[in-house]
């Protein structure tokens, strides 16, 4: 199947959370002067126009992004992610939201590499336009999951990959615990970030379940969750699990969720978590 169009909730409270996980790992890997190495499994079309038809039907990013551009006072995190979507809208208008490929293109350096794989047949060609220096990205018509194995662990020793399919279909939950398996044991060091969204509790909590019974360590939680988990269908919020985070990330994490919380919020059942599933 390969129905699934993130177009359609580009800049929602899933982005948010998952962007600023990615631009934190990202400000993290740059502080060293050595080059690092990012793979994104399901990279999508890489930025969205919010304009578009597809955007419009839900306009989900005016309940996400939206809502934080506005705001004062809010932690350096959320900056710097807001700095990015306001790089791409300059005449202050909100047109263009990134996705994680652009986010990491903010920060990447000319020795950093990016590949990035997308197995859509109308998306691989968007994406690949918009990064069409393959000394800089490799763009590939191709499963993420597969390219775990064939591209860990990589020259550059550092680097970190994000997994996050659409999970249309259930069997995703299972490919993403077998390809962090194979990837912790091909590139032990690297730095996984993986989003999964929340459709109701028991879900969510069987899939975290199967992530740590795989014995991987130091293996931090963070979630965010805008509504009531089991009063109405959709996804009630979304979670990313790091393996091997930076060590500022717990504590980011500690900083913006409570803001996302209070601003993103559906109803009075919004809430968040932060917790480690394996400790180092």
């Amino acid at each position: 199947m390969l129905s699934y169009r993130h177009i359609y909730h580009a800049g929602n409270h899933a982005d948010i959370l998952k962007h600023l996980v990615v631009s934190q790992i990202c400000r993290h890997f740059i502080k060293k002067e050595t080059p690092f190495f990012y793979l994104d499994t399901h990279a999508g079309i890489g930025q969205y126009e919010l304009h578009s038809e597809q955007a419009q039907k839900n306009k989900e990013f005016h309940s996400g992004i939206a809502r934080l551009l506005n705001e004062e006072n809010l932690p350096e995190s959320i900056e710097a992610l807001l700095d990015i979507v306001r790089d791409m809208n300059p005449n202050d208008a909100l047109e263009v939201y990134p996705g994680s490929p652009k986010i990491v293109d903010y920060y990447v350096r000319q020795k950093d590499k990016l590949h990035l794989c997308e197995l859509h047949p109308n998306d691989y060609p968007t994406l690949a336009a918009l990064f069409p220096n393959k000394r800089k990205a490799n763009v590939v018509k191709d499963n993420g999951f597969s390219a775990v194995k064939a591209m860990l662990p990589p020259p550059q020793k550092r680097g970190f990959v994000l997994m996050d399919p659409p999970y249309e279909v259930k069997k995703d939950y299972q490919y993403v615990v077998r390809a962090l398996e194979e990837g912790c044991q091909r590139f032990p060091q690297g730095t996984y970030a993986i989003w999964y969204p929340v459709l109701n509790r028991k879900q969510a909590n069987d899939f975290i379940r199967d992530i740590k019974a795989t014995g991987i360590r130091n293996i931090l939680l963070v979630e965010l969750c805008i509504r009531n988990t089991e009063k109405e269908r959709g996804m009630a919020g979304s979670g990313m699990i790091i393996v091997n985070p930076p060590w500022t990330l717990e504590k980011d994490a500690a900083d913006f969720l409570p803001i996302l919380t209070n601003l993103l919020a559906e109803d009075n059942d919004a809430q968040y978590q932060t917790r480690w599933i394996t400790p180092e």
